[in-house]
């Protein structure tokens, strides 16, 4: 099975700043980043003097304006995530093949996602559990982006994958540096662009997370804060809660901790079993990550300050101020 939680990273011992999601520089104003190219640079490798100054120098060589860096270390390895705008038609290329020759002078690795980009690959990482696949291979069409592969833990999914007419990698490594790196690979392949942990049993540490901030998206079985971990639903059933519920979150180096972009809940009867809580409880998980890949998908999610902020969709006016859904 797997340890403390479910599709989060597990972070050992830190210093300096925590490695935040990404927020919005409020200097800007959304009408001056829309008319700009975005774009998303993440760089990850052993710490070591120099490298701040040296990618933050080659994006600003490109003509990029730095809207927001976060940074971090964790056990010896460096963690920076820039978010930067170009004018309009910038060579995007151009600057991947600058860094990329920066990442290989300091011994980083370094991946840019264009934000402007309306390619939506996605991948789903699953381990046993189907109710979260079926319930995404079944709105293919109906939402934005493209299913372009599966990752098991093990092989168990892999039929309902391979029906679907979708590549199925199983990555079953026992050791998670190795497993990851097989991820990365497996993601470089397909040319990720969003990561859907589909009741996923392994816990990603911060050498893979920090690679995609804001673009791995999880389902987890309670209202989070309350609950984390992965006997969820044990916990309510033997706490005899009235309420239980479910959460879609972005992952983050802290367990179970990222940016909450929905909730939904039921009622629970002291009367209810737990396999009955736990089988009410999936068909939410379900929806409830299918409605949150699907935002994302659309561009309609927003993270300031640690909070997710929801769009209304394009030609709709008024309505709420965003956040998670109940």
């Amino acid at each position: 099975r797997r340890g403390p939680g479910a599709g989060a990273a597990v972070l050992g011992g830190r210093r300096g700043h925590a490695f935040a999601p990404p927020t919005v520089n409020m200097k800007a104003g959304p009408r001056a980043r829309m008319k700009r190219a975005l774009a998303g640079i993440a760089i990850v490798g052993a710490d070591k003097k120099g490298v701040v100054a040296a990618f933050t120098g080659a994006v600003f060589r490109h003509g990029g304006n730095i809207e927001s860096i976060t940074q971090n270390v964790v056990k010896g390895l460096f963690g920076m995530y820039i978010e930067a705008t170009f004018r309009p038609g910038a060579d995007m290329a151009g600057l991947e093949a600058r860094l990329r020759g920066v990442a290989k002078r300091h011994g980083m690795d370094v991946s840019v996602h264009d934000g402007g980009s309306r390619r939506r690959n996605v991948a789903v990482f699953v381990t046993r559990e189907a109710h979260c696949l079926r319930a995404l291979l079944a709105a293919r069409g109906r939402i934005p982006g493209r299913i372009s592969v599966v990752v098991g833990t093990e092989g168990t999914l892999e039929p309902m994958a391979r029906r679907a007419g979708i590549p199925f990698v199983a990555v079953e490594e026992r050791d998670q540096a190795a497993a990851e790196e097989r991820l990365i690979g497996v993601c470089r392949e397909y040319g990720i662009d969003l990561i859907v942990l589909a009741r996923y049993m392994r816990i990603l540490n911060p050498n893979f997370v920090w690679r995609y901030p804001n673009r791995i998206i999880n389902i987890h079985p309670s209202l989070l804060p309350a609950f984390p971990g992965a006997m969820a639903y044990a916990q309510a059933h033997e706490r005899g809660t009235k309420i239980a519920g479910v959460t879609s979150h972005y992952v983050t180096e802290s367990l179970d901790q990222g940016p909450i972009i929905l909730q939904d809940s039921f009622a629970v009867d002291p009367d209810d079993t737990l396999e009955e809580i736990r089988r009410r409880g999936q068909r939410l998980e379900a929806r409830t990550l299918l409605r949150a890949v699907g935002l994302h998908l659309d561009d309609r999610l927003e993270v300031r300050w640690r909070k997710v902020h929801v769009r209304q969709p394009s030609g709709v006016r008024g309505g709420g101020k965003g956040g998670g859904a109940r």
